[in-house]
Formats: structure tokens, sequence, C-alpha cells
């Protein structure tokens, strides 16, 4: 069985998508809120909760195969200031990497690195910052690629994210997990264009990882709606009429279209500011919108239900957001909502991270092990 480190580890979704051949020995955070979430699912003995900043190698039981670290996106999000990793938040991932080197110097460094982050990683700084990462794992000694994964391919939520897998030098790769090209699905140009823009030693140990495309996603959005929701209340229709009133032309529209359709229609809305004034916008093409958290300065995403004539909206709930990210029923949530989706909008989408550690970081895990064995 394979062991990992989970730095910046929220809700444990990056555990849950690696999945059950691999054993946690040290997770952290430093969101005590997070934290419960994370104790009420796998217990709280292998968790730190505190700054990365203030782990130490000598902290880090054992020697870990991989280390996975799921950093904040705020000062990387196009969203955001644009501070990127010298941001206040984004700019942890330098305690981090400085905790990995540590492990270096201790002859403890995991031969696995896997980083994710928003897509805004791959441009941050006219592209500074991700060759920043880049030099930063080419100098301890890993060869390393990237891949931007959208979530749409497995659950009805739009939420492209960037994962970089790293790993050492010595480690043989088994067949399948790279290619000697780009690929349509996995490498977008924005991403190729990062490659070919690095400096010429991270190009040279660059890897075009490779994963076959996975299954149809066969649910919608309506799929994961409760129709008795547990968390939030449905809007009076005061409230939903005024936020029909904020719509542009084209989005009335898309509502007038869906009541002539005449069938149930789940729409998911955002607030945004167009221009200096709020406007109400929608969906209705079976896929939520990219699940954010108030705290990084977005609204809260809503519903609107269309059945015929009638319209309804409300907040989505607790329950709904935590299934728009992979998350089965029975994990445990905050009673209170914010909490809750601050856990959901924060985390990543668990089929995402399965897909990934099933076509590459497990097999490169697995052929460690049969190459360690040999050696030995």
């Amino acid at each position: 069985m394979s062991s990992f480190y989970e730095f910046f580890a929220g809700g444990g979704m990056a555990r849950l998508g690696l999945g059950e051949g691999w054993t946690c020995l040290l997770a952290n955070d430093i969101d005590e809120k997070k934290a419960a979430s994370y104790r009420m699912r796998f217990g709280g003995a292998h968790l730190r909760v505190c700054d990365v900043a203030a782990l130490t190698p000598h902290e880090l039981p054992g020697v870990a195969d991989l280390a996975w670290a799921s950093f904040p996106c705020q000062d990387l999000s196009l969203a955001g200031k644009g501070e990127g990793l010298a941001g206040e938040r984004s700019g942890t991932f330098w305690p981090f990497w400085n905790l990995i080197r540590g492990l270096g110097r201790a002859r403890r460094m995991p031969p696995l690195i896997a980083l994710e982050n928003v897509c805004g990683a791959i441009t941050s700084n006219s592209g500074r910052d991700f060759a920043a990462i880049a030099r930063a794992l080419v100098a301890e000694g890993y060869r390393f690629g990237a891949v931007v994964v959208d979530a749409v391919h497995f659950v009805p939520q739009s939420r492209p994210r960037l994962f970089i897998v790293a790993v050492a030098q010595g480690v043989q790769l088994p067949d399948g997990v790279s290619r000697t090209d780009p690929s349509v699905l996995w490498h977008p140009r924005n991403l190729i264009e990062a490659k070919f823009a690095l400096p010429k030693k991270a190009q040279e140990n660059w890897v075009w990882w490779d994963m076959p495309a996975p299954p149809i996603r066969t649910t919608v959005f309506a799929d994961l709606i409760e129709y008795d929701p547990i968390g939030v209340t449905w809007d009076c229709p005061r409230e939903t009429q005024k936020l029909l009133a904020m719509m542009s032309p084209l989005n009335r529209e898309k509502v007038r279209s869906a009541q002539a359709d005449g069938r149930l229609r789940v729409g998911a809305l955002y607030r945004r500011t167009r221009q200096g004034a709020q406007r109400a916008e929608v969906r209705f093409d079976d896929v939520a919108g990219c699940l954010r958290t108030p705290s990084g300065g977005s609204s809260r995403q809503r519903i609107l239900v269309v059945e015929g004539q009638r319209v309804r909206s409300r907040l989505i709930s607790p329950r709904e957001a935590a299934r728009l990210m992979g998350l089965p029923d029975d994990y445990d949530l905050p009673s209170n909502y914010n909490e809750a989706y601050q856990l959901a909008g924060d985390g990543l989408v668990v089929p995402a991270v399965a897909h990934l550690a099933g076509h590459v970081v497990t097999p490169i895990a697995a052929a460690l092990e049969r190459q360690n064995a040999v050696a030995a």
C-alpha cells in the first residue's frame, strides 16, 4: 500500500479521490472548521491543524510516496488581485516547498508530488508563477508535467483545474502514463504555450502525462437537486421576481424558453457585476456553474427551478454543493450553511482526483514499489 502526506487538506477530498490503496501519514490544514469535517470522516490521528509554515520535517512521520498539496488559489485566480505566488494565500506554496526540501536534506523526499490549483496559475504574472513552480521542482531533481481536468467530465459542474504531477528522476515510468505529445483532452492551448515558454532545463524535464477519456457522464444538474432541501429555504415570490428583473434580455429569454419547454428545468444562477450594475445570470445547460466561496469575493450560487409558468429560486443547498464535488451523501457536512458551502467550494472534485490517481499517480507508485523490491 502506498503512503502520502496531504497538505491544505480541507475536508479530505484528495484522500477520498486517492482511494483505499493509499495510507495517509499526515494531513495538514490551517482551518479548524474544515478540520472538524476531516475528523468526522477520517478521525484525527494523523491531522495537524496549523499553518504549513509551522511544520518541520521532523514532524512528518515515515517516508511518504506522495506529497499532495492543493495550495490556496485566491492570488492565482483570474478573479483575484493578481499577486500570484507573492500573495499572502497562494504564496503558502513556498513554506510547503521548503518543507519538501527539508525532507530532501533528510533523504526522505517523496518521489511523487501532486499540486492542484486554478487554471489561472498557468498564466498568472505572465507565466512567471508557473515557471517558478517548474524551476523549484526541477531544482530538487523532479521531472514534471501538468494536465487540466474539467470536473464536468465527472459531475454536472463546470470546474477546470490544473494538476501538476512531479516524479523523482530515478523512478521508472510505467507504460501508459505518459505520451510524446500533448493531448487535446488534457492539455489546452494555454498550457502548451506555457510549457514552451519555460526555461530550457524545465522543458527538458517536462512529461506529457496521459489518461484515457473518462466514461460519458450520465447525470445532469437536476439529478442532484433536493426537492425538500435541508439548510436552505425557497425565496419568496418577490425575491424571485427581483432576480428576474436583474437579468439582461438574453437571460430573460433563457427563462422564457425554459417555461415554454413545459418540463421541469433547473438552472444555475449567479449574481455578477457587469459594467457597474448587478446582474443575475442563469444557465439551463444541465450543468452548474463553478462553485465558489463568498470569502473569495464571489456570490453564492443559486438555482432557478422552472415548471411551466411557475418559477422558484433559492440558494443551492449544502448537500447539493457536496454532490457537485462528488462527495458521497454519507459525508457529514457542517451544520452552518456558510461553513458547508466554504468546505465544498474550496475543495477538489473527488472523481476528478480519482481519474488522475487511477491512471497516473497510482500506477507510478506501484511501479516504484516494484522497482524498490527488485533493488532490495
